[in-house]
């Protein structure tokens, strides 16, 4: 396993990124990679268009579902195949910085962590910067974590040396990843902050209205269900997370 990260790619209908998510990668300043995309039966010619740009890079591996399943068992299926020390998640339509694996890395050898993430910028349709940064704590224990969903999938890297794959597989429920974070810091282990931007969370020009209550609902849902936390713990911590969530978006 050396030094090499393995990237896992969920792909369902990302024809218009895909392209450039592969050229993005080919780009990291850190050489050591492989790309996994998994095809989770997209209806659009995303798979196409992957094989095509991986065509001839055998660092690049094209993995198919059989079936839909979603984000969540796409995901698990890239970890199951991950042949990596390292472990990160990028999605299609999500931007790095050209040096995001390098830097983080460094960070995590200098933390000698096994989970650490960093800080993102909102982007617009185009993933064109604006301005609205999410800064990063240093370190974020499961307790902190309940109430600031503060760690963004694209950013995150595991040490698969320290940590257990399975202990990283997604729940296949609604806010998976936030799950599975929680899930990780419950079972002792601390999250390391680099609080420097290295991605960039593209935003479609849209009303997001409807997705505020539904991540209102997401949310209270892990407490329960999934934390299976009191309500009295649970309203405690949505509080901290409604508060800061509407906060980031200022």
């Amino acid at each position: 396993m050396d030094r090499l990260v393995s990237i896992v790619v969920p792909m369902y209908n990302v024809g218009a990124y895909i392209e450039e998510t592969i050229d993005m990668v080919r780009r990291q300043t850190y050489g050591q990679w492989e790309l996994l995309l998994v095809d989770d039966c997209s209806a659009d010619d995303s798979r196409e268009k992957a094989e095509k740009q991986a065509k001839g890079d055998g660092r690049i591996r094209l993995i198919a579902k059989e079936k839909n399943g979603g984000a969540a068992l796409a995901r698990n299926t890239g970890i199951d195949c991950a042949a990596g020390r390292y472990l990160a998640f990028l999605d299609a339509d999500d931007v790095w910085t050209e040096d995001k694996l390098e830097k983080e890395l460094r960070f995590m050898e200098e933390k000698n962590a096994a989970f650490v993430f960093t800080a993102y910028e909102f982007g617009d349709e185009k993933a064109g910067r604006t301005g609205k940064v999410v800064h990063v704590p240093e370190v974020l224990s499961y307790k902190e974590a309940l109430s600031r969903t503060v760690i963004f999938t694209t950013t995150v890297l595991f040490d698969l040396e320290k940590i257990d794959k399975e202990l990283i597989k997604m729940p296949n429920v609604p806010s998976e990843d936030t799950a599975t974070w929680w899930k990780v810091l419950r079972n002792g282990y601390a999250a390391y902050g680099l609080d420097e931007v290295l991605a960039i969370y593209r935003r479609p020009a849209k009303s997001l209205s409807s997705n505020k209550f539904k991540a209102m609902a997401r949310i209270w849902n892990l407490y329960r269900r999934e934390e299976k936390l009191s309500v009295a713990r649970s309203l405690r911590n949505f509080i901290g997370w409604a508060w800061r969530a509407a906060y980031r978006r200022i």
